[in-house]
């Protein structure tokens, strides 16, 4: 019965059929077939999985970040970036990078970085005599930082699969997407000095104060959205909500950079997204309640705890795993479909949920950069012009980093849970 159910699963995505109507076909046609499963339950199981609170953050966050990508947030942010860190030699591919972890704090969305950052950079970069890679690697490997940095809406799909809390995960993220962030420039920083770019004079402390004046209330989300949830003034799902009216007030009020016959177009495009990860979410249900029903995870669980694999070896089954469905999903398919049966073996090996959950993340990071459907490759290669080919070569060193920051943030936990045991204990 297993074998049929994700035979039918990874068969008919191979034909190309969504991956929402692939899940929601495997299960109910494997359940008709070796099962006294009660289908006619199925509608009420989806309504109550999607009747939660945290889920409502979502669409919010989806619209936060287009109103914010429409606007002039991205421009200002990059020149203050530019201001901060573009004297260092490799200074502008540094700046997209610094560029990307910022506006991932603000979008949670990574090919939303991708756009917001690429279509401003790509062109600076190249014309200041950088070579290609530099360009496009930079910002296609950078905007993957979007779903690992909060809010991230992967993390949101996470936390209600799992049953754990979004702030916990919120915060979990914010080191290891530092971390890699940097990980990142460092990288790009040796890079140019070994292709012979020098410093130059780092700008003075008016200029940077300057740029900091035009950033500064598209920086301040962050504060209000990280500052709110850690001060109690409001949960993560209600941070979402006070994220879009933000958002809204700083692009028509302050910037005036969003015209009012737009709101419906923008509306529009965010709802058509939540509705897709909406759609995304109901069928992983059906698919996580028959396994559940079946137990279907439990059988699995006892029969990887009777290899005595050991968390070590169990994290690298994972990681394997993780990267392999990241490169043909989606992420908020491949966390929907994979915490139901792999998150109880962890916890049954003492790894914590958390923490599993950060791994999972930076992994999705990975499957976002990764050929055949790594989304953000395709995003960087049409806003470049370069072929997909030539994006994947580029973004190598990048996606190289990116992996050895996985390996840290895998079997060094702290990382991950400093943050939040440190804000909600432990």
């Amino acid at each position: 019965m297993i074998l049929t159910l994700f035979a039918l699963l990874f068969g008919l995505m191979l034909l190309g059929v969504p991956v929402a109507v692939a899940l929601g076909t495997s299960t109910l046609v494997t359940a008709s077939i070796f099962t006294n499963f009660a289908l006619e339950g199925i509608p009420q199981h989806v309504f109550d999985g999607l009747n939660k609170f945290s889920l409502m953050a979502i669409p919010m966050f989806v619209l936060a970040g287009a109103l914010l990508s429409k606007g002039s947030a991205s421009t200002r942010i990059i020149e203050f970036a530019k201001s901060i860190v573009g004297h260092l030699p490799g200074g502008l591919p540094i700046s997209a990078i610094f560029a990307s972890i910022i506006f991932a704090a603000v979008s949670g969305s990574s090919p939303a970085t991708v756009v917001a950052i690429g279509s401003v950079m790509y062109g600076a970069i190249r014309e200041a005599g950088y070579p290609t890679k530099y360009a496009i690697g930079t910002i296609a490997t950078s905007g993957s930082l979007g779903i690992l940095i909060p809010p991230s809406i992967v993390m949101i799909v996470y936390g209600v699969t799992a049953d754990e809390s979004i702030g916990r995960l919120f915060m979990a993220g914010v080191i290891p997407g530092l971390m890699i962030g940097i990980m990142m420039m460092i990288v790009t920083y040796i890079g140019a000095k070994r292709l012979g770019f020098k410093a130059t004079k780092p700008a003075n402390l008016k200029t940077r104060l300057i740029a900091f004046k035009d950033a500064f209330w598209a920086l301040l989300i962050i504060v209000i959205v990280i500052g709110g949830i850690y001060g109690g003034l409001f949960t993560p799902t209600e941070a979402g909500a006070v994220s879009a009216v933000y958002a809204f007030v700083v692009s028509y009020f302050i910037y005036r950079d969003l015209k009012f016959k737009e709101l419906y177009s923008i509306i529009l495009n965010s709802a058509m997204t939540s509705a897709m990860i909406f759609f995304i979410i109901a069928n992983a249900m059906i698919f996580a309640h028959f396994l559940t029903d079946e137990s279907i995870p439990h059988q699995i669980t006892e029969m990887i705890l009777d290899l005595n694999v050991g968390p070590i070896g169990f994290l690298i089954i994972v990681n394997i795993l993780l990267f392999l469905m990241g490169q043909f999903m989606e992420p908020s398919s491949v966390v929907m479909i994979t915490v139901p049966l792999l998150l109880p073996i962890a916890t049954q090996l003492g790894i914590d949920p958390i923490h599993f959950g950060v791994v999972m993340v930076v992994n999705m990071e990975l499957g976002m950069i990764t050929p055949p459907v790594g989304l953000n490759l395709f995003v960087a290669s049409g806003i470049t012009g370069l072929s997909l080919k030539d994006v994947i070569v580029a973004s190598l060193p990048w996606s190289a980093t990116i992996l050895a920051g996985l390996i840290l943030v895998t079997y060094i936990p702290e990382i991950s849970l400093f943050l939040p045991n440190l804000m909600y204990g432990n």
